[in-house]
């Protein structure tokens, strides 16, 4: 049975092509499945702001009742109903973080001078430190990601994080796989209790199948996402965004059983 819905929001549930960007039918099997016990986790490259921002936009008739940001911190909302850390983890990951950039500030430094010297990419700075990159198309994209690879050394701990022409620099042990497994550890939610969706790069750690036991994707996944679901034995949509997540729903709720009772 699917006790949780791990999903990735722009590009996943919102089309920003689309008229309507949310199909009816996304709001329509959310609410249905919240009121059969089921939990939603926004898991998304948004900030927590940005995110409460998105699904005011789009007009969500429910909240989530999590939301991992940033591509890395767990968020719940308290007694209060206001959204707040859950747990320590988001405290280990900042620090995590500091000592990271610390650790590898030479080579951060030489990530900045080939952006620099050998392409039009722009850092970007967040108080003062650099962490992340935007690039100008995704072919020099694939070559700062190709330097990263190149460059750094077989022990680093430093990672990235990307979604279309924005790279995020990153702890390799913080990614959305990492934040969903300590959701599911804060939560008691298993393995197999858990679907996930999402469409970029940065999604692929919550959809190989060692967190969400039922990954999908999208029609407009890229085609690095749609190999590691089928590889997971997940479920490859024909339909786009929010249309495509419906279909994957109604896919494992029916056909492998997957529905809540009083579905």
């Amino acid at each position: 049975m699917i006790r949780l819905l791990s999903t990735d929001f722009d590009g996943t549930l919102v089309d920003h092509f689309a008229v309507p960007p949310v199909l009816p039918a996304l709001h329509e099997i959310f609410s249905k499945l919240r009121q059969c016990g089921v939990y939603w986790a926004v898991n998304t490259g948004r900030g927590l702001d940005l995110t409460l921002d998105g699904l005011r936009e789009f007009e969500f008739p429910i909240e989530p009742d999590y939301i991992l940001t940033n591509e890395r911190e767990v968020f719940h909302r308290n007694a209060l109903g206001d959204w707040q850390d859950y747990g320590d983890w988001n405290r280990r990951c900042s620090q995590a973080h500091d000592r990271l950039f610390q650790t590898e500030a030479a080579f951060v430094d030489k990530v900045l001078n080939f952006l620099r010297v050998k392409t039009n990419a722009e850092p970007i700075f967040e108080d003062n430190r650099p962490v992340g990159i935007v690039a100008a198309n995704d072919e020099e994209m694939d070559r700062v990601v190709e330097f990263l690879h190149t460059a750094r050394t077989e022990d680093s701990l430093f990672h990235y994080q990307r979604n279309t022409l924005y790279l995020r620099f990153c702890h390799a042990h913080y990614s959305k796989g990492a934040a969903l497994a300590e959701l599911c550890r804060l939560t008691g939610i298993g393995v197999d209790e858990t679907f996930s969706a999402g469409d970029h790069h940065n999604d692929l750690s919550m959809l190989d199948g060692r967190f969400a036991r039922w990954p999908a994707a999208p029609g407009n996944a890229i085609d690095e996402v749609k190999t590691a679901v089928r590889n997971a034995g997940g479920y490859v949509a024909e339909g786009r965004c929010s249309e495509g997540v419906v279909e994957a729903l109604e896919y494992f709720l029916r056909k492998h059983r997957l529905a809540p009772p009083g579905y």
